[in-house]
């Protein structure tokens, strides 16, 4: 038996399947599933709700279909809150589906199929990976205005996250980054095992994104704004535009696809987290 909570509305469109069912044993066309999410389609719903199954977790309406996941799978969010903002990423599409919008939606289905058959520990190891070549860390060693550009704008974070988990990172101008010790990367593992899954999946998107476990844990951990976070990702591009100017729309668009990627990514951290249910006439306000 299922609780309707939410109705949105949308215009009407063709009824399509919302995705095609892959079975299991057919991991290749699972493949092009996942592959097609450049791919924009009609829409093909009027309205979009979510429900609420026995077993407590939160399934994606669209009209009266069910939303699946590309590997087939039942769409299903562990909690209110994910499922209203999963809803909304499909009530805000207008005529055309497009996929790659539909960031939350995409980690949510991540998660659900796990395409590469991943344990936590493992994405806590690729994760970790990054500290070794974090952004913040490799620093240049000319021209001079760069290199005070970097050490005002990146020493600040870099001896914030240094002091918050005491431990030592360090910066390098040496090709091979600075040395990380066994302790600094002991202690971020032992972190990144209070992520349940879910979570640890938005954190590992928010730090490939950024190409920082420094930056991505400021985000998560609100010492950074997004748009904090994705400048400093990006300071080095941002001072050879200063210097060079921009390429016509093409840096805006990318930092714009930045900052959606990385809200997106954090959102799904907290919304992972979340266990509360949101109040219903909150989300209607």
């Amino acid at each position: 038996m299922f609780r309707r909570l939410v109705r949105l509305q949308g215009p009407l469109g063709n009824i399509l399947s919302p995705d095609k069912v892959c079975p299991r044993n057919q991991q290749l066309r699972c493949a092009v599933n996942y592959s097609s999410a450049l791919v924009e389609k009609r829409r093909f719903y009027k309205d979009v709700s979510i429900s609420q199954s026995e077993g407590g977790l939160y399934e994606v309406n669209l009209d009266r279909r069910k939303l699946k996941t590309p590997g087939g799978k039942l769409f299903t969010a562990p909690n209110e809150a994910m499922a209203i903002a999963v809803a909304t990423e499909w009530d805000a599409q207008k005529d055309t589906l497009k996929y790659y919008t539909m960031h939350l939606t995409t980690l949510c289905n991540t998660a659900l199929d796990n395409p590469t058959h991943r344990t936590k520990e493992q994405m806590i190891s690729a994760a970790l990976k990054f500290l070794e070549t974090d952004t913040v860390c490799y620093r240049v060693d000319d021209p001079p205005s760069l290199v005070e550009l970097q050490k005002n704008e990146w020493d600040p974070v870099l001896h914030w996250i240094e002091n918050r988990y005491n431990v030592t990172i360090g910066s390098s101008s040496n090709i091979l980054g600075p040395e990380i010790p066994k302790e600094t990367k002991d202690t971020f593992r032992q972190h990144l095992k209070s992520y349940n899954f879910w979570s640890m999946t938005g954190l590992e998107f928010v730090i490939t994104q950024l190409k920082s476990v420094v930056l991505a844990i400021g985000v998560i951990d609100r010492h950074l704004s997004v748009e904090q976070a994705v400048l400093l990702s990006r300071l080095e591009e941002e001072y050879q535009i200063k210097y060079w100017g921009n390429v016509e729309w093409a840096h805006d668009y990318e930092s714009y696809e930045l900052r959606a990627r990385t809200a997106a990514g954090a959102l799904f951290v907290h919304l992972s987290s979340e266990s509360s249910t949101i109040k219903r006439k909150l989300m209607q306000n």
